[in-house]
């Protein structure tokens, strides 16, 4: 949890049911914020929000396939008609598949581009004509925009280097309307994508500083803050939490 004031901000999270998204969630509830989840996880979704709600936060659940059209509309009109407006947009959607790049397949191919890239593109044009001045977009990306640890990785990196791309240009574009853009990147965290347990864990760990695996609150903390009036300055910036993983 963090100590971050955000009473009375709007905040929709994207893939917020589990992980990452759902810690984040959490976490921006706890500081004040109402929070809605958007997600094609409908169980797990509303059981995050129900959880959230049960500690007297506002808290509530709306289907999304971040690549389907109509949902996009759908979410961000929900949210604030439900929330009463909206001020916080984070991007936390993302998927990967893992192949070496004359294996990797053609379908797999355009859902991970299309939901890594896409999906966040998508997203963030429905939200951005309700965003106001102070209004924040945190995108969530990967350490593997500027570091890839083996082989296979080279479609999902081309992914999260796009994201990194993306935070720029938008932090550009949208300053001017006082709305910043910022991309959190995680390195190993412990999820139940990438457990900190087994052979491939125990490697990454080897190249990490701290020596260990981070935890999904590690990232919601640093995403809390770019969501609060301290960072009011910060924009365009790529914040990586991976415990050293790139030094």
């Amino acid at each position: 949890m963090n100590s971050f004031e955000l009473t009375g901000r709007k905040a929709l999270v994207t893939g917020g049911a589990r992980g990452i998204g759902a810690a984040t969630a959490e976490a921006l509830a706890h500081a004040g914020a109402s929070v809605m989840i958007g997600d094609v996880l409908e169980a797990e979704g509303k059981a995050t929000a129900d959880a959230i709600a049960k500690t007297g936060a506002t808290a509530g659940f709306v289907k999304l396939d971040v690549t389907d059209e109509a949902d996009w509309e759908a979410a961000i009109a929900t949210t604030i008609a439900e929330l009463g407006g909206l001020d916080v947009v984070v991007n936390n959607t993302g998927v990967a598949h893992i192949a070496p790049i004359d294996e990797f397949p053609a379908e797999e191919y355009d859902r991970v581009v299309g939901i890594n890239i896409g999906g966040m593109y998508w997203t963030v044009r429905s939200a951005i004509k309700h965003l106001g001045e102070g209004a924040r977009i945190i995108n969530i990306g990967s350490i593997n925009a500027d570091r890839v640890p083996g082989p296979g990785l080279s479609v999902y990196a081309m992914t999260k280097g796009a994201v990194s791309s993306l935070t720029r240009g938008l932090a550009r574009e949208l300053g001017p309307r006082g709305i910043t853009v910022n991309n959190v990147q995680p390195g190993p965290i412990d999820t139940d994508a990438n457990p900190d347990e087994g052979e491939f864990a125990e490697s990454l760990k080897q190249v990490v500083a701290l020596g260990r695996y981070g935890h999904v609150g590690d990232v919601a903390a640093v995403v809390s803050f770019l969501a609060g009036p301290e960072s009011g300055y910060v924009t365009g910036a790529n914040w990586n939490v991976d415990g050293g993983f790139t030094v």
